[in-house]
Order: C-alpha cells, then sequence, then structure tokens
C-alpha cells in the first residue's frame, strides 16, 4: 500500500495550463476524483497565466509544453524569475520527449503523454513530497 502525505487543503491545488478542453475536463474530473482542488485559468496568453498563478497560487502546475498562444517553457521560465511563485512545484506534459528541456526552464518534473491516470497522480504526489522535504529543509 503506498504512502501518501497528508496535505491540508490550500496546499492540494492544482492548477491545469491546457489548451485542450477535452485535456482540461480529463485531468480536472481525474483530479477532483482525487481530492484535489482543481484551477483552469481562462486567459491562455501568457501574461494572463502568470497573473492566475499569483492570484490563485497552487501548490502545483500542470502544464503543457505547447499552448496555443505561447511555450509552456517559456511561462515556467517566467514563474522562476517571480520570487512569490517559487514554492510553486511545476510538472511539465509534452508528445514529445522534452524532459531535459523541461527540467532546465525550471520544471520540477515531466511527464510525456500518453500517460495513465496512476503515472500522473503518483508523479503529482511525489513531486508534492518532495516540494515539502525541501520547505521543510529551507526552514531549520
Amino acid at each position: 500500500m503506498e504512502r501518501r502525505v497528508k496535505l491540508g487543503k490550500q496546499s492540494r491545488k492544482v492548477m491545469i495550463i491546457e489548451d485542450d478542453p477535452s485535456m482540461v475536463s480529463l485531468l480536472t474530473t481525474l483530479l477532483i476524483m482525487e481530492g484535489f482542488k482543481v484551477e483552469t485559468p481562462i486567459n491562455n496568453h501568457m501574461e494572463g497565466l502568470l497573473n492566475a498563478i499569483r492570484d490563485k497560487h497552487p501548490q502545483i502546475a500542470l502544464v503543457d509544453v505547447n499552448l496555443s498562444h505561447g511555450s509552456g517553457l517559456d511561462l515556467v521560465r517566467k514563474i522562476r524569475h517571480e520570487p512569490e511563485l517559487k514554492d510553486t512545484s511545476i510538472l511539465m506534459a509534452s508528445g514529445l520527449n522534452l524532459k531535459k528541456e523541461c527540467i532546465q526552464a525550471g520544471a520540477d518534473g515531466f511527464i510525456m503523454k500518453p500517460f495513465m491516470p496512476d503515472e500522473l497522480i503518483k508523479l503529482i504526489h511525489k513531486t508534492i513530497q518532495h516540494s515539502i522535504k525541501l520547505e521543510l529543509i529551507e526552514k531549520e
């Protein structure tokens, strides 16, 4: 049986940054079933996405590499330059194996599409657990 870190309601917020409406719907349903609060920004332009992350403060953002209004890699770089967003974990997704590029841009993890729901959930929990450990180390 897998052990999961118990997280407060506020820290279980996931923001989905994906421009495919069917993917957003599927991910939203999956994450809600797993007990996450899900945010999906309406404005898909870079500045609108950054503002949504600033306003909602998700624990983790699931970012597609290829967005209709720009690159997810560019968005991640912008997020990483915002001091108030340093605690936001970022998982990136793509149909191409761009793991190296995503990590170099500042992502905490990468998942290749298509992925199985269980694989995504495990990666989200792993990423959140890692960020909690880092926060504890920084506080010491």
